[in-house]
């Protein structure tokens, strides 16, 4: 047998393979999002609860916070009792019975008759005979009376007996066991009245009640299933709940109603039941199956990225656990107001969370599930879920583009009003009271824009920090002017931020033709050359017309410094902890060009000896979306640009074209998503702002001779003698 220690080391080592594989590692995720998602759909951690029992004095007033319509089961068992009780019992006839009754009957009377035809027997022998063939006592007198010949008397009482028990046994009701002592009772006052001899009348009797037997027999299937359809008929009987309607006072009896009231509102339910539970966790397990399958069919990207599918479970557990707990809030002293804290649940949030770090068309179904789930953690209302739904939508759409700084804040504005609105037309619906309408839709929904608009503000922080998302808000704080890194760009080399601005124009108008991220692309231009201030004056937009100091070095030296701008770029921008979107721009924004100017010096310098092209080459790599290809492009148009002694239309237009083919024929292009109509938009896209930037200008009138002259002119004035003017 193994030592116990390596039993738990086989067994570590074993759980540790199994943790480090990717889809273990996502399976056990999702398993614990869905038993988190399941507990809070179906577990209220903070219930509402009302304890009370049947007799007991009520000690508080209790209201209704939604409506609600119910079944009340007493009430409905009752009804359906009553029609089952109502059903006739069924039953089956036997139709050989009534023939064998009269058959046993006419079968006596023949032996009576040939009784007391016999020639051979004496009245005594005859007596004897008919007491051991009759199966019922008969008195003495009787005996003796039938002893006699009488066959008309015995054929009336054949007749009549046989027509009596026909007619009983053929009538709707028939002989049952039930009834068979009136049957019997009714034939026998019929026999009374038939005006026989007593000893006959007493013979008919007695074969009445010897001879007669039910007929009709009890079905009970058939009884039983008339039983359950006229149950089954019966509708229920359905109890409806108004909000805010009380359901008892302090002091008054409490009821079954009563109970059966708390129990349908889930204020007096003392446990959940198991088949809520399972409910509630089939449904979350579909609505997961459902995004996931939208993730895979739509945007793969996210759906294999785990980090990103993390993301979204904890950004829908966050959100529904603030709304499950703005939901369990109880304000006893307004308990009207208090049953419509469920439309400041913030599923504005999520939509914008969601928008900004993931993607927006993601964010809308999220928060259509988000909402769906609200009417349920509701009870069923549809007005939360609706206002969540439209609060939901209006975020997504408010951060969809952000730009600016002030979009976020307007994002938070546009949730609240459309909260507002949305919480208002729901209070006209339900036929809220106009006073608690204006109030709750006022001061609601504003409170539900403020906290969306806070939780997503707080949380992209730390979010961003932990699954390493660069998001729309983190690109607008790095394009503040005020940033330190860009401070000390425009400080150390101004020129080179100058050129960084006007390559972010350029870049942000090409990537808005093509769909690109243009909020990227304007950043990361203005972070590409931040490398360049390690040595700001070897480049010429910063020597300000003074000595070239790559005059006096080596083209291969010159090579290396303007190269090493971009290792010095990615070294500082991870210094200060720059998006690794903008890192990899700054890294390729130069590809694997060559620096021809140095590497045709070069040339000459050395007469094509030993010059190779790799030596003057940047180090790579090339682009490998289309933001790092559109700064490479923008980049080089504005260098070239710039340095263009006579800028017309034509020449600039020219200039364009030329450096975008010669990037392609060079395969600086081969890695990225471009195409070639993406690269003839892109040209235009770039000589549509060189055209702004550059455009011709009105010349001037030089101000200062035009003063001189008319200055001259009034002094040549004042010298004419007085009243003497020209004529």
């Amino acid at each position: 047998m193994l030592p116990l220690r390596t039993v738990k080391g086989k067994l570590t080592d074993s759980f540790n393979r199994l943790a480090g594989k990717r889809k273990v590692r996502r399976g056990l995720a999702a398993g614990l999002f869905f038993v988190l998602l399941t507990l809070l759909m179906s577990v209220d951690f903070m219930p509402q609860k009302v304890n009370l029992v049947v007799g007991q004095v009520s000690p508080t007033n209790v209201f209704a916070p939604r409506n609600v319509i119910f079944q009340d089961k007493v009430k409905t068992e009752e009804a359906r009792n009553l029609a089952a009780n109502q059903v006739a019992q069924q039953y089956i006839t036997d139709p050989r019975v009534s023939v064998d009754v009269q058959q046993n009957i006419s079968t006596m009377i023949n032996t009576i008759s040939e009784i007391q035809g016999n020639p051979e027997l004496d009245k005594s022998q005859k007596i004897a005979q008919l007491k051991e063939e009759m199966p019922f006592d008969l008195p003495s007198d009787v005996l003796k009376t039938l002893a006699e010949p009488d066959p008309g008397s015995l054929e009336r009482v054949r007749n009549n007996l046989t027509s009596m028990i026909a007619r009983a046994m053929e009538a709707r009701e028939g002989v049952t066991q039930e009834n068979i002592k009136n049957v019997e009772s009714s034939l026998v006052n019929e026999i009374n009245n038939q005006q026989l001899n007593n000893s006959y009348t007493a013979l008919a009797t007695e074969m009445v009640l010897y001879y007669l037997r039910p007929n009709k027999f009890f079905d009970v299937e058939k009884t039983q299933s008339l039983q359950q359809a006229a149950r089954e008929a019966v509708s229920p009987v359905m109890v409806t709940i108004k909000e805010r309607e009380k359901i008892i006072g302090v002091g008054e009896i409490v009821t079954e109603e009563h109970i059966a009231k708390l129990e349908a509102l889930g204020l007096s339910r003392p446990i959940l039941p198991v088949s809520s539970i399972l409910g509630s966790a089939l449904l979350v397990a579909l609505l997961m199956t459902v995004v996931l399958f939208y993730l895979y069919q739509q945007n793969r990207e996210i759906y294999n990225h785990a980090g990103h599918l993390y993301l979204m479970g904890i950004i829908v557990m966050g959100v529904l656990g603030v709304s499950k707990a703005v939901i369990a809030i109880n304000i006893t002293q307004w308990p009207e107001f208090g049953a419509l804290l469920a439309y400041v649940a913030p599923i504005g949030a999520a939509g914008m969370l969601i928008a900004i770090l993931l993607d927006s068309r993601l964010a809308v179904l999220v928060v259509a599930i988000l909402s769906f789930l609200l009417g349920l953690m509701t009870g069923g209302q549809i007005r939360f879920a609706a206002v969540g739904l439209i609060g939901g939508f209006t975020g997504v759409y408010g951060v969809s583009k952000l730009s600016q700084r002030g979009d976020m804040a307007r994002a938070g504005f546009y949730t609240g009003a459309a909260n507002v609105a949305a919480i208002f037309a729901m209070g006209l619906i339900g036929d809220t009271p106009i006073g608690l309408l204006i109030t709750s839709s006022l001061l609601l929904g504003t409170v539900n824009g403020l906290l969306s608009s806070i939780l997503t503000n707080g949380a992209i922080p730390y979010l961003e920090s932990a699954f390493g998302i660069t998001s729309s808000v983190r690109l607008l704080e790095l394009s503040n002017p005020g940033n330190p890194l860009l401070r000390r760009l425009q400080i150390e080399a101004p020129g080179t931020y100058h050129h960084s601005l006007l390559v972010g124009n350029l870049a942000e108008a090409a990537a808005d033709a093509v769909g690109g991220d243009t909020l990227l692309v304007r950043v990361a231009a203005y972070y590409h050359d931040i490398g360049k201030m390690k040595r700001p004056f070897f480049f010429i937009e910063n020597q300000m017309g003074g000595d070239n100091p790559h005059d006096k070095i080596a083209p291969t030296l010159s090579t290396l410094i303007l190269t090493s701008h971009v290792k010095d770029g990615v070294e500082l921008a991870r210094e200060h902890k720059l998006p690794k979107g903008i890192i990899d721009i700054i890294e390729q924004h130069h590809g694997h060009g060559m620096c021809s100017f140095f590497y045709q010096k070069a040339m000459e310098n050395n007469k094509n000896e030993g010059v190779t092209e790799d030596d003057f080459r940047y180090e790579g790599p090339k682009p490998q979306t289309k933001e790092a290809a559109i700064v490479m492009l923008a980049d080089a148009v504005e260098a070239a640009t710039r340095a263009m002694q006579n800028r017309t239309p034509g020449r600039v237009e020219g200039m364009v074209h030329k450096i975008i083919k010669d990037k392609l024929m060079d395969g600086q292009l081969a890695e990225c998503d471009l195409t070639l109509k993406d690269l003839n938009i892109i040209a235009g896209a770039f000589i549509r702002v060189l055209s702004g930037i550059f455009h011709n200008r009105i010349e001037y009138p030089d101000m200062t001779k035009e003063m001189e002259r008319r200055k001259n002119k009034r002094a040549g004035t004042r010298r004419l003698p007085a009243g003497k003017g020209a004529n």
